[in-house]
């Protein structure tokens, strides 16, 4: 059986990838976060996850099937990512506030020399937001670390009054994709 690594050192995505049942080992490669001037957020979220999953079997060996990921939140064509400090964190969060925005995750699979890559996308909408609430929320230190400032399985689900599309794309690894990109992998490696 291929060795399957998930290339991350996020906690969400090593539960969930779990739940596939499938044996897997992590490695944690080192990739600038940095979207050039003209990326579409598309375009950077399925280049981030290629770089992780590429990175990731340079890390693994060859023989490894590696998955990569990225999730980033649009609003307003506004990529968000990972709040640097409080100030930005309650500028994202005012921005987020009464409105929806899309939550993307591209999934990126390493095998064989060649690297598939998929997405997919919610559509969430917050509640308003009170200057307490953001306060509060940043205070329980939940945000520092989630692309749009917020954990849609955490405290911040209370913000949410409705998801439109893949739920697990919000939190970081959209399972059906994954799997079918493993299984995709698969049946390419038993044609040959």
């Amino acid at each position: 059986m291929t060795a399957l690594v998930l290339a991350s050192g996020s906690p969400r995505r090593y539960e969930l990838l779990q739940l596939l049942d499938r044996p897997f080992t992590v490695v944690r490669p080192n990739i600038p976060e940095q979207r050039s001037a003209r990326e579409t957020p598309m375009g950077y979220v399925q280049r981030l996850a290629a770089q992780k999953a590429e990175a990731g079997a340079r890390l693994a060996g060859d023989d490894a099937m590696v998955l990569g990921a990225d999730t980033i939140v649009v609003c307003d064509h506004q990529v968000l990512e990972k709040p640097a400090d409080e100030n930005h964190f309650v500028t994202m969060m005012e921005l987020l506030s009464g409105r929806s925005h899309q939550a993307i995750t591209a999934i990126a699979l390493h095998y064989q020399q060649r690297t598939r890559v998929t997405t997919a996308l919610a559509t969430v909408t917050f509640k308003s937001l009170t200057a307490e609430e953001i306060r509060a929320y940043w205070a329980s230190g939940e945000p520092a670390d989630k692309a749009g400032g917020y954990g849609i399985q955490g405290r911040a689900a209370k913000f949410v009054t409705k998801v439109e599309g893949s739920y697990l794309a919000v939190v970081g690894l959209p399972l059906y994709e994954t799997e079918q990109l493993i299984r995709q992998a698969e049946g390419d490696a038993n044609e040959r």
